[in-house]
């Protein structure tokens, strides 16, 4: 496997998002933190991130750490306006020298193509599952604009253009095809699933947050790792020999209907994590500034 060249889209070419996009509400949830641990290990399953990030990233040292870059990286895309093209160019340069020999003497770098892809591709599962499990499903329509929104999002972040599935159908196939025949039931997945067993409630997660997992009785470590589990797709789980239990789905279920419940009735300030609110603050009152101007 290697890395692309000369194929990457000119991320200044790609307008940033703006308010009235779907990731603009969306990218900054907080009920995203019970979906990235599943993101990550889907994204590990495949050989080449697996080896990469099993060599190179500090999770294991500084989980919640790392998870607090992730998450300010990842909300710079959408809220960044020009911040988002520079955080893109930085990512890139950040991983272009990322590269090595796994385990089973196979080569990877973490800008090839298809595992680069397939790491942006995974926000759009994720995406239909949060609406799934933690608020509304998604209907077609927002299914088909989100997943327009997160092909966008990939050409700031310049994913080789090649690799964008064309529609929502096209990418259910690809999404399968990569589970049933790339990804692998790898150390690193379980690793990461160890992590999230062990690292507790993430500190950035609200306090009003907390009291949503007591129906479940669990600890927050053991908390992570359920809902972690029980939000993979069945197909993944049954690649990881993961248990999961007809009662198991009731619980999370029942959970989830708690979050979806309760979350609307949350001030803003707690509902999004911090750059997403002030984002979203100020955009208002540009507009708000707008509109006087008009009337002047």
């Amino acid at each position: 496997m290697t890395a692309s060249t000369g194929l990457e889209p000119s991320a200044e070419a790609v307008p940033p998002f703006a308010p009235g996009s779907l990731l603009w509400e969306g990218m900054g949830d907080q009920r995203l933190l019970f979906l990235l641990g599943g993101a990550l290990i889907m994204q590990v399953m495949h050989p080449a991130v697996g080896a990469a990030v099993g060599e190179h990233s500090i999770y294991r040292t500084d989980p919640w750490g790392r998870l607090t870059r992730s998450l300010t990286s990842l909300q710079k895309w959408v809220y960044g306006g020009p911040e988002a093209i520079a955080e893109g160019h930085r990512l890139r340069e950040l991983h272009k020298d990322i590269k090595g020999v796994d385990e089973r003497g196979r080569k990877y770098h973490a800008l090839s193509a298809e595992p680069y892809a397939w790491v942006h591709l995974t926000a759009f599962e994720r995406s239909v599952t949060m609406a799934r499990y933690f608020g509304e499903p998604l209907s077609k329509d927002e299914q088909r604009r989100t997943y327009q929104e997160i092909i966008h999002l990939g050409r700031i972040l310049r994913v080789p253009e090649r690799m964008f599935p064309p529609t929502v159908d096209d990418y259910w196939r690809y999404f399968d095809d990569m589970v049933d025949n790339t990804l692998e039931n790898h150390p690193t997945a379980h690793d990461v699933l160890r992590v999230t067993r062990t690292a507790g409630a993430p500190p950035m997660v609200p306090k009003s947050f907390h009291a949503f997992w007591k129906p479940i009785g669990m600890t927050s470590g053991r908390m992570n790792h359920f809902v972690t589990v029980g939000t993979l797709p069945p197909a993944v789980r049954d690649k990881l020999r993961l248990s999961w239990t007809k009662r198991d789905e009731r619980r999370l279920r029942a959970f989830g209907r708690t979050v979806a419940a309760a979350f609307p009735r949350l001030p803003e300030r707690v509902r999004y994590m911090p750059i997403a609110y002030y984002a979203r603050r100020a955009a208002r009152s540009r507009e708000r500034l707008s509109q006087a101007l008009r009337r002047e």
